[in-house]
């Protein structure tokens, strides 16, 4: 009877050494965890702790890469021993598609017999044994946790699996509100990047409109986000000449703004070189071509107004061709140019001239204004746009942009996807 009892005591008392290691393990790693924000830091830690309590040569941990998709894991191996060896890439996705498919835990002693994995090429690690278990928060897989190795010859124990299996429960929850933490960083990052690329736009725009006898000028941009790809500009040469331009920047955020900013100095740069529209598309394009990564470019209509014999000579680069409406004529489209700026690094452009009769007017627009809508059913479009210039040609400047405008978003019910960009000039009667 007293021998009975004493073994009774041993099993007793070895049940409430490993609830303590148990507990002394998973203490460990919710205090050390407890002051990290950094999503690296906390899968490394964890990672770490596991290898060390449960006596194996290696752990990962594999992420979803998309929480809402069943696409493929973004493997996280974080090595504990001194060696190089690294999973192979192959087997991590064999494992990562298993845990997925079937989302429950997974012991294997002898990895060699075992005929669900199959490894290809050279491994610089040895498997022999491993153990998986799901990362699940809220009944959600975001990942596994994994061990490789275990340094004892019987090598993982149904106990093993019970003790990864919590610790799994307890980090998920962390690991997914570190990332939560680390997408807010990142978004507050991002939020900190579009005002300073809006207040860097908000400086190029102009400051203020061109008075000039016999002229009525008015221009507008409103961008459909905190930070758009739409840039107009005036440039008085001297007391006879202003040069005038509205382009679309392609990209978005700080790039494109600075991106602006490198097309607005290039082109007063060239602005007071010559009154060549052409040449000055010429020459900016070819500095932007040397200055900007490829996939950036700028589409851009060029003008310069001789104030005194009333001569508009134009350029377009890749650029929405404007609409030109004489006082006592046909609505035409001017379409003289070349391709768009920074695309190629060796392109010429064709000019034309005309006189800008008393009435005539030139509405200048970005493709925010025609493709506004709704692509898949039906836009503002262009026959739009000039009936609307139609409508309106004897109203001034500004209240030509501003009924344009309400015609758009009346049709699009408000709805606006892209910038809208307008620059109208009327000669006086």
């Amino acid at each position: 009877m007293f021998a009975k009892e004493t073994n009774r005591d041993k099993i007793e008392l070895e049940r409430l050494r490993e609830a303590v290691q148990e507990l002394s393990i998973l203490n460990d790693i919710a205090t050390a965890v407890s002051g990290l924000w950094e999503l690296d830091q906390v899968v490394d830690l964890i990672v770490h702790k596991c290898v060390k309590n449960l006596n194996v040569e290696q752990g990962a941990i594999m992420l979803l890469d998309d929480e809402t998709s069943d696409k493929p894991f973004q493997t996280m191996i974080r090595k504990i021993d001194k060696s190089e060896s690294k999973v192979p890439y192959h087997f991590g996705i064999q494992l990562s598609g298993w845990m997925l498919q079937n989302k429950k835990s997974l012991l294997v002693n002898d990895f060699q017999s075992d005929n669900r994995f199959k490894i290809f090429g050279k491994m610089d690690f040895s498997i022999k044994s491993l153990l998986s278990v799901p990362l699940n928060v809220k009944g959600r897989m975001i990942g596994c946790l994994n061990l490789f190795n275990k340094r004892t010859e019987t090598g993982f124990t149904q106990n093993d699996q019970r003790i990864l299996s919590i610790i799994a429960a307890q980090s998920a929850q962390v690991i997914e509100s570190t990332r939560l933490y680390k997408k807010e960083k990142e978004l507050r990052s991002l939020e900190e990047d579009l005002l300073v690329a809006h207040e860097i736009q908000n400086q190029l725009l102009p400051k203020e409109l061109p008075q000039i006898d016999g002229y009525d000028i008015a221009g507008l941009s409103i961008s459909a986000k905190e930070v758009g790809g739409d840039y107009y500009d005036f440039i008085p040469i001297n007391d006879d000449h202003l040069a005038f331009c509205l382009g679309d920047i392609s990209g978005k955020g700080i790039p494109a703004s600075l991106l602006m900013a490198n097309l607005q100095a290039t082109l007063r740069g060239q602005a007071f070189s010559t009154f060549s529209c052409s040449e000055v598309l010429r020459k900016s394009n070819t500095f932007l071509y040397h200055s900007t990564d490829i996939q950036k470019f700028a589409t851009l209509f060029y003008a310069v107004l001789n104030t005194k014999t009333n001569e508009l000579t134009y350029s377009i680069a890749g650029h929405t061709p404007p609409m030109y409406l004489p006082d006592n004529g046909k609505l035409i489209k001017l379409d003289v140019g070349g391709t768009v700026l920074g695309f190629l690094e060796h392109t010429n452009y064709e000019e034309d001239k005309m006189i800008m009769q008393p009435g005539d007017l030139l509405v200048i627009h970005s493709d925010g204004i025609t493709e506004a809508g709704d692509h898949e059913v039906e836009d503002y479009d262009e026959w739009r746009l000039e009936k609307a210039i139609e409508k309106h040609k004897n109203k001034s400047s500004q209240q030509i942009i501003d009924e344009i405008i309400k015609e758009v978003r009346t049709f699009t019910m408000g709805f606006q996807q892209d910038d809208m960009t307008l620059i109208v000039i009327k000669r006086k009667k």
